[in-house]
């Protein structure tokens, strides 16, 4: 498996990397336990659901709870996945013991149900169960990745939202993300980056983000038309999804596919433009990612030039951060270059 750091790249011998890693998790919002709310609930079951969030001896009601999973009726079921899941949710102790007590494999054995509202609970209770790093593991072998693919292309609203970032929990084991982009799911997260809602496009943003740290997974993200919503998103200041669009693209562009196919869609003067009106964030990571494209390819560098990006990478290179500055000042040298090339260097650039 081929892992990468696309942000990083030099320039006439000096290295340039994208922003922290600290900087990149807060352009995105973590997954963590469900924001579906609170499922609705007869006044009946009131005080079960109650004891479920405060018991602090809860294995025997886990055992029972698991038991109910495995052979009770559909609501049965239904009531049991959502007393795990706000037992996951509510208390992060829970969530090993919920694991370690058998939950995970009839969990996953719902994701395949033809009850939407019971697979939505089975995908939310293993999407609070994998906030646990120790359980990823178990989710993942267990069988988990195939069903949630599946509920990322058929389920519900809130089921689809949570199985995104289920996927995002699991690729955060490394070899989970060659598996999770081998079963389909990088088309139908492209899909939710698109026409999903605003909590769903940041769901699908931040585990495209992580699953394409893999060279196979950018191709099938590529392939599967991410530009074109990748870069209207960017266009859209009123999308609050500037940062979360420009930083998948960062990690996608390290492949000539994804270079030609937002030249295509007409990246390039949004790009600019960010550089021109966007936050202190959003030139820094614009400016890497022009710098990305037009390092080796002087038409990429033609083509920036000729959208006017000089004057305000000059004025970035006066008034921004440090690594801003830096970055400014790099491109602003590139693009500065001649443009005709040698003949060599064009060649080179239609081929990418």
């Amino acid at each position: 498996m081929e892992m990468e750091n696309p942000a990083d790249f030099s320039y006439l011998g000096r290295n340039f990397s994208d922003l922290s890693n600290g900087e990149h998790s807060s352009a995105f919002s973590d997954c963590n336990s469900d924001r579906s709310g609170e499922f609705q609930t007869a006044s009946s079951q009131s005080r079960r659901l109650l004891i479920s969030c405060t018991s602090d001896n809860s294995d025997d009601l886990i055992r029972q709870l698991i038991a109910d999973l495995e052979a009770g009726s559909i609501e049965e079921q239904k009531q049991a996945a959502m007393e795990i899941r706000l037992l996951a949710k509510n208390k992060s102790e829970n969530r090993l013991k919920i694991a370690r007590a058998g939950a995970i494999k009839p969990l996953v054995s719902l994701l395949s149900c033809s009850d939407l509202q019971l697979q939505e609970y089975g995908v939310t209770a293993i999407l609070n169960l994998s906030l646990c790093d120790e359980n990823k593991e178990l989710i993942a072998s267990s069988g988990a990745i195939k069903p949630l693919v599946r509920s990322l292309k058929t389920g519900t609203p809130t089921a689809k939202e949570n199985a995104a970032c289920a996927l995002l929990r699991l690729s955060q084991i490394e070899e989970n993300k060659v598996a999770i982009g081998r079963s389909g799911a990088i088309p139908l997260l492209v899909n939710l980056l698109e026409s999903g809602g605003f909590r769903g496009k940041k769901d699908a943003s931040t585990a495209l983000y992580s699953l394409c740290s893999v060279k196979e997974n950018k191709i099938r993200a590529v392939q599967s038309g991410i530009m074109k919503p990748l870069v209207e998103l960017m266009a859209d200041f009123g999308s609050n999804m500037v940062d979360k669009s420009a930083y998948v693209l960062s990690v996608l562009v390290s492949v000539s596919e994804a270079r030609a196919a937002l030249v295509e869609e007409g990246g390039i003067p949004v790009l600019v433009e960010i550089i021109e009106v966007g936050s202190q964030r959003q030139k820094e990571i614009s400016v890497a990612i022009l710098l990305q494209i037009c390092e080796n390819s002087a038409v990429h560098r033609n083509m920036v030039a000729r959208e006017g990006a000089i004057p305000p990478l000059v004025a970035l290179s006066q008034s921004g951060t440090n690594r801003a500055k830096q970055k400014a000042e790099t491109l602003t040298e590139l693009l500065r270059q001649p443009r005709s090339g040698n003949v060599a260097a064009r060649a080179s650039d239609v081929s990418l």
